[in-house]
C-alpha cells in the first residue's frame, strides 16, 4: 500500500478499492493503527468503533469480490460527529450531561452512510452542544497544524481527524459556521449544504431553524461523494426537501468558465488579517483566470445589525433543545454552554420575534445581492487558527466575544444557503486559510464543480500538517 494511504482522497482510495488494488480490510486497519498510534495526542475522537469498523470492512470486502460494488464510499472509513446517533454506541455531543446516553437507532445519516457502504471508524470530539466551548470532563482536540491553536469550534474533532489522516471523510454540523470553520483552520474542504437537504433526525440539535449537517474531507469531489450519499427526503425529519438529489458529481471537471462569480472586496478584506485577505483575493484571480466572470456586488449595508440576531436566535433555540437536562442538571454543564443557556433563558418572546425579523430581512438583502451571480466568493472565516488555553478552551464566554467575527459564515446560516470552504493558501504562520463560495438554494452541484475547478487549478488542497506521520 502507499506509504501516504491516510492521505488519499476517497476519490483515489475508492478508485484503487474498485480495482482491487487495496482491501478495505486493508485500508481499516491502517486507519485504526494510525488513530491509536496519533490521537492520544490530537483527541480527535470520542469513540473509536474498531469491531464495528472492521466488521463492516470484512462485509465490504466480501460484498466488492462478489462484484457486488455499491459506489465510491462502498469499504471507505469514515467518522462522524458526536451529535450524531449511532445505534448501540454511546453519543455525547460534546455535553457531560449525556455521557451514558447510547441510542437505540441510527440517525438517517449514519444509516444512509452505511447503505452506502462506508466503514465507520468512530465518533468524533466536538464542543459542548455544538457551541463555543468544551465540558471540562470531555476532551478538546488540538489543531493539527499547531499545537494549542483553534481547531474550528463545534466540529472540531472533524476537520482535525481529515487533516491529520485519521480518517478519508467526515460528517460535522453547523449552525454559526461549525463546518466551514474547522474546514477552514485545519486546511480541509467543507461543504455546508442547503438547509433541509440533508435530514436531521437522530442529529442532536442546537437550534434547528439554523442547524445543517454536512461532509468534511480533502476535496470538493470528495465532499460531494458524500452528500450524495446523505441527502434526501426523509419521512422522520420533516423539514428535509422534497426535492429530487442530483447528481453532486455532475459537473466535475467542467470548470468555471462563463460562471459569474460576485465578490465585495469591503467584506472579503476589512477586519481581517492582511496574508488572509490577499490569499482570497488571489484565489478569486484563481477562478477569474480559468474563466469566471468576477461581478462586484455589495453585501447588505445592514449587515453589523443583523448580526446581533443570531446569538438570541441561537440561545433561544438551544434553551429549547436542552429543556431535557435545563435547568434541572445545570451544574452537568460546563462554563461556556451553561452561560449560553443563561442567555437563551434570559430573552423574551418579543426579543426572539425581532431577531426573527432580522433574519428575513437579512435573507432578503442576501436574495437581492445574489440574483445577477451564480455565486459569492468570500472569506471562510475571518481568521486563521489562534492561539487558546486551557482556560479558554474549558472557561466561560469570553467577555470580548464579537458577533461581528462570525460575519461570513451566519448570513448563511440564516439564509440556509449552501457554501463550499476551500484551503487557499497558508498564512505567514504557516496555518491554512480557506476561501468560500456560496451558491444560490440547492446549488450544490455547482458549488462542487467551482470547488473541483479551483482544487485542479491549485494544490492547497494537497498540503498536510507536519508532525504527523
Amino acid at each position: 500500500m502507499p506509504d501516504e494511504l491516510h492521505y488519499l482522497t476517497i476519490t483515489e482510495l475508492a478508485a484503487q478499492i474498485r480495482s482491487k488494488k487495496i482491501s478495505p480490510v486493508e485500508v481499516t486497519r491502517a486507519q485504526i493503527g494510525r488513530i491509536e498510534k496519533l490521537d492520544p495526542k490530537l483527541r480527535s475522537y470520542a469513540t473509536v468503533t474498531a469491531d464495528t469498523a472492521l466488521k463492516q470492512a470484512r462485509q465490504a470486502e466480501q460484498e466488492i469480490l462478489r462484484g457486488g460494488y455499491r459506489g465510491p464510499l462502498h469499504g471507505v472509513p469514515v467518522a462522524v460527529k458526536d451529535l450524531c446517533f449511532t445505534s448501540g454506541v454511546r453519543t455525547m455531543a460534546g455535553c457531560a450531561v449525556l455521557a451514558d446516553f447510547v441510542p437505540e437507532h441510527d440517525a438517517t445519516v449514519v444509516s444512509k452512510l452505511a447503505n452506502a457502504g462506508a466503514v465507520m471508524l468512530g465518533k468524533l470530539n466536538m464542543t459542548e452542544g455544538a457551541m463555543g466551548g468544551y465540558n471540562p470532563k470531555l476532551q478538546a482536540p488540538e489543531n493539527p497544524w499547531k499545537e494549542s491553536h483553534w481547531p474550528g469550534a463545534s466540529s472540531s474533532g472533524s476537520g482535525a481527524a481529515t487533516a491529520a489522516g485519521l480518517t478519508f471523510g467526515t460528517l460535522g454540523s453547523d449552525t454559526g459556521g461549525s463546518i466551514r470553520h474547522p474546514a477552514a483552520v485545519c486546511g480541509v474542504t467543507g461543504l455546508k449544504p442547503t438547509w433541509g437537504r440533508v435530514s436531521r433526525y437522530g442529529v442532536f440539535a442546537l437550534a434547528e431553524s439554523l442547524d445543517h449537517v454536512g461532509p468534511l474531507a480533502r476535496s470538493a469531489a470528495d465532499c460531494g461523494i458524500i452528500l450524495q450519499a446523505i441527502s434526501g427526503l426523509d419521512p422522520n425529519d420533516p423539514t428535509s426537501l422534497h426535492e429530487p438529489v442530483p447528481d453532486m458529481l455532475g459537473g466535475v471537471g467542467k470548470g468555471v468558465r462563463g460562471l459569474r462569480i460576485g465578490c465585495d472586496e469591503g467584506y472579503a478584506s476589512a477586519d481581517i488579517a492582511p496574508d488572509f485577505a490577499r490569499a482570497v483575493a488571489d484565489g478569486v484571480r484563481v477562478v477569474e483566470k480559468l474563466g469566471a466572470r468576477i461581478v462586484p456586488v455589495k453585501m447588505p449595508a445592514r449587515l453589523r445589525e443583523y448580526m446581533q440576531a443570531w446569538q438570541v436566535l441561537c440561545t433561544s433555540e438551544a434553551l429549547a433543545a436542552h429543556s431535557a437536562f435545563y435547568p434541572g442538571r445545570a451544574k452537568e454543564y460546563g462554563p461556556w454552554f451553561r452561560q449560553w443557556l443563561e442567555r437563551g433563558a434570559g430573552y423574551t418572546s418579543a426579543d426572539y420575534a425581532r431577531a426573527h425579523s432580522l433574519r428575513l430581512q437579512c435573507n432578503g438583502d442576501l436574495r437581492l445581492m445574489m440574483r445577477e451571480i451564480d455565486a459569492f466568493a468570500c472569506p471562510s472565516t475571518a481568521r486563521a487558527a489562534y492561539p487558546v488555553t486551557k482556560e479558554t478552551v474549558y472557561g466561560g464566554i469570553p467577555p470580548d466575544r464579537d458577533p461581528w467575527q462570525a460575519r461570513y459564515t451566519v448570513p448563511y446560516n440564516y439564509s440556509g444557503l449552501p457554501t463550499i470552504a476551500l484551503p487557499c493558501g497558508l498564512n505567514e504562520q504557516g496555518l491554512p486559510v480557506s476561501i468560500q463560495f456560496v451558491g444560490h438554494p440547492l446549488s450544490e452541484p455547482l458549488l462542487v464543480q467551482t470547488g473541483d475547478a479551483f482544487q485542479r487549478a491549485t494544490e492547497f488542497h494537497r498540503l498536510h500538517p507536519p508532525g504527523w506521520d
